[in-house]
Order: structure tokens, then sequence, then C-alpha cells
């Protein structure tokens, strides 16, 4: 049995500047190359922000389907919402396995990406995303900031990369499995996140996230009341030339017969830069005659390819 665990970073110390800041920056580093997931705490986002978003949206879920089923639908509206019902998606897909579509349903929003009009119900719906969204920009510049100190860049190295970001804000809902998953269903299955890095507001369940060791053992994400999950994503493994990782992770499903409610809710927020944006080796990454793995590429081409493989199971 191995004693790796995901690490838990408290991140005040560097926002606030102070005494402490350099150790959070080595145990990101340290994170982000072992295990490419960490979980940070003391990072200020607004309670009232996430509890907002987190009812709203959960009554949206609780509409009737045949009205959900409609929402959300065109990619017309810049800044629109779009509606992904059960099953739709299978996100194994992107490492080339074949199985059935994942047991969630999905509520997905970013500022410049295409949508359909937003649901009338419940009201709010949409200014909740935008605040919440908000939020995650500051925490996401505070990390990008941890990050570039971590590996020697100067502070704002990667800030024209995220002007103009193609970011998304998703909510999740994993309901009660009343009936037995298929064969290979998961609620999420097996998958790494494309972009630069993810940030999850989780909460307890049965049935939560995993995550997959370099020696391909399954790890069960800790539930911190408040917490983030941070992961790193493929964009930002390969700019780092594969030295920090981009993590296998899946979402299992509760135990059969498991007492109390199992349903899930997460909100992930993907960091992912302009399309504009070249992924090309930082130069610290190939010191002492290393050289860079990969071709530079841009962002928007990078993530072309990735989505492509994603919905291929159809």
């Amino acid at each position: 049995m191995s004693h790796q665990s995901i690490p838990v970073i408290d991140v005040a110390p560097f926002i606030a500047g102070g005494a402490g800041a350099a150790a959070v920056v080595a145990d990101m580093e340290k994170a982000a190359r072992d295990m490419g997931f960490f979980l940070v705490t003391g990072h200020g986002v607004s309670v009232e922000a996430t509890s907002r978003i987190y009812n709203l949206a959960r009554a949206f879920f609780d509409e009737p389907d045949d009205w959900k089923v409609v929402q959300g639908r065109s990619t017309d509206v810049e800044g629109g919402v779009a509606f992904s019902p059960i099953a739709e998606e299978a996100l194994a897909g992107t490492l080339g396995m074949k199985t059935p579509g994942d047991y969630k349903e999905s509520l997905n929003f970013g500022p410049r990406l295409k949508g359909g009009a937003w649901p009338t119900r419940p009201e709010g719906l949409k200014a909740a995303f935008d605040a919440y969204f908000g939020e995650m920009e500051r925490l996401a510049y505070h990390l990008r900031r941890v990050f570039c100190a971590a590996i020697g860049l100067p502070e704002t190295y990667f800030e024209p990369a995220f002007e103009g970001h193609l970011s998304a804000l998703r909510v999740i809902n994993y309901p009660e499995q009343q009936e037995t998953p298929l064969p290979g269903q998961l609620r999420a299955g097996v998958h790494t996140d494309y972009g630069f890095m993810t940030i999850l507001r989780s909460e307890a369940s049965s049935g939560g996230l995993q995550v997959q060791t370099r020696q391909g053992e399954w790890l069960d994400a800790p539930n911190i009341d408040g917490a983030y999950v941070v992961n790193i994503g493929d964009a930002f493994m390969r700019w780092t030339n594969d030295e920090w990782v981009s993590t296998p992770h899946r979402v299992a499903n509760p135990p059969s017969g498991g007492k109390g409610s199992a349903r899930r809710q997460s909100i992930p927020f993907f960091l992912n830069p302009n399309a504009e944006a070249m992924i090309s080796c930082l130069e610290p990454f190939t010191r002492g005659g290393k050289t860079a793995k990969y071709e530079p590429i841009s962002f928007g081409d990078y993530i072309a390819l990735k989505t492509k493989q994603a919905f291929s199971t159809k």
C-alpha cells in the first residue's frame, strides 16, 4: 500500500504576500510534479457566491427532464448556457476507451463560449454563474502567480495568454442511481482535463472523485469543507515538457445499497488560455540539455484535437 495522498495547501500566506509564501510555492511545485492534484484552503472565495450558484443550479436540475432537455441547446449566444443531459458525454473516449455515456448532467457556461439562451427559471441563474466565474478568475490569477514562482518565471509571464481566455464553468449533477449502471458506465469516465488547470468545488458523498497515482493506484480525493481541488491540465503539462503532470481521474459510482443520499453536485472551473496562446516548452524545462518533446501549437488547435476525441464515441 502506498502512502501517497493528495496534499492540502493553505495559499493564504502567498495571496497575502507575507512570511510563508515561499513554502506555498515549494509545496505546490512538489504537488504539480508528483501528483498533478492538490487541495487549496485559505483561498478567499466568497461563500455567498458559492452557495448561490450551488443552490440555483440544483433548482434547475430538479426541474422536469422534458423541460430541461430543450434548454440551452442552440449555440448562437456568446456567453449563453449549454445543457448536457445524462449520458450524452463519455469522457473516457478522450483516452481512446469506448464506454457508455457518463451518468451525469451538466450546465456549462463561458463568457466567450457559445451556448443557448438562459432559462427563465430559476431566477438569477445567469447572475450566479457570472459572479462565481469572477471569483474563480481571481483565484486562478493567484494560482498562476504561484506557478510562475515555482517554475522560475516572472510572476506575470502567463497573463498575455489569459487575456480574453476561453475558460468554462460547469455545474454537474450526479443523480441518485435508481437503476444499476451499464457495464463500464461511471458517473464520469476516466479522463484528463485538456486545459491549463481545473479548480473544483466538490462535496462529500459516496461515489466521488478518484485520482490515479503514477503507480496506477486510485486514491479518493479528500473532502475538506470549503477547500478546492486543483489539478494540472494537459495543455499546462505540455508547457512544462511533461514534468508537471495532468493526472487521470474519474468519478466513481456510489456503492449499491448504500445508506443515505448519494446525489452529488460538483462545480469545476476549467481555466483555458485564449485561442492564440502558443503552447511551447517553457525555457526552465529545457535546462541541462533537455530537449522539448513537442512542437509549439496554439491552444485553439490543441483544443480542437482534444474535443474531437471526446465526442467520437457517437
